[in-house]
């Protein structure tokens, strides 16, 4: 179980309404969810259960209708947003992974990294730097120079997890990130994913209908019907 006082993210009392009166939908209804610094959780349910809802108002995408959510220990939404700057609230604190690696063609791998924090005013020899170090820790700094057409795709992967971790976000959100993987595969970006988690002091949300690496999460999350209910994993593959 996370330590509610440690940093990290932290959600009580979210809620989401889609339209208004008698037509009004309730995606939320009071989702309370933490996840501490180094840990790396699942959060599964069927379609339509609001898993997409919430992972959109995590990732600051769709406002909330009510709640409180915390990064670290910055509150960045209670009952309505906290943060002027939801753009760079993105950028510079949550991290993303999707099932597709979305690399830009026309960079090679070191500036596909590096982009972010060039974005946030780093000067470029700096942002390619640390762009480097995370492909080191991620074995692909040997393939620094290629373009994402001239890599695997497990190779891709792992530049888009260096991607999400390059500006040190507190929080990284992996929506789907082994569903068009083999087992083996999967597995590697799962272990990777906790490698990087304990490394970095992340915390990270896996969005999985994967049946393959669900029994890898020492907690879970389940969402029906826009409420979470925590269980605990299996742990199974770091034991």
């Amino acid at each position: 179980m996370a330590d509610p006082h440690e940093k990290g993210i932290r959600i009580a009392g979210l809620r989401k309404r889609y339209g208004e009166g008698d037509t009004a939908v309730d995606a939320l209804k009071g989702v309370d969810m933490q996840v501490a610094p180094g840990e790396v959780v699942g959060l599964v349910g069927p379609s339509g259960s609001g898993k997409t809802t919430l992972l959109k108002c995590l990732g600051a995408v769709i406002e909330p209708s009510a709640g409180r959510m915390t990064l670290g220990e910055q509150v960045i939404y209670e009952d309505k947003w906290k943060i002027a700057d939801l753009r760079a609230l993105r950028r510079d604190k949550i991290g993303f992974v999707f099932q597709a690696p979305y690399l830009i063609p026309f960079l090679d791998v070191t500036d596909n990294v590096a982009l972010l924090p060039m974005l946030a005013g780093r000067p470029n020899a700096e942002a390619r730097k640390r762009a480097l170090e995370l492909l080191d820790a991620l074995d692909v700094a040997h393939r620094a120079k290629a373009m994402p057409s001239q890599l695997s795709g497990g190779e891709q992967q792992r530049v888009a997890i260096a991607r999400a971790l390059v500006n040190h976000p507190p929080v990284i959100l992996a929506d789907e990130p082994t569903a068009p993987l083999d087992s083996e595969r999967a597995l590697s970006v799962i272990r990777i994913l906790n490698k990087m988690a304990q490394q970095y002091h992340t915390a990270i949300i896996v969005v999985t209908h994967d049946e393959k690496i669900i029994p890898t999460f020492k907690r879970i999350y389940h969402i029906r019907d826009g409420k979470t209910h925590e269980e605990a994993g299996e742990g199974r593959v770091f034991e």
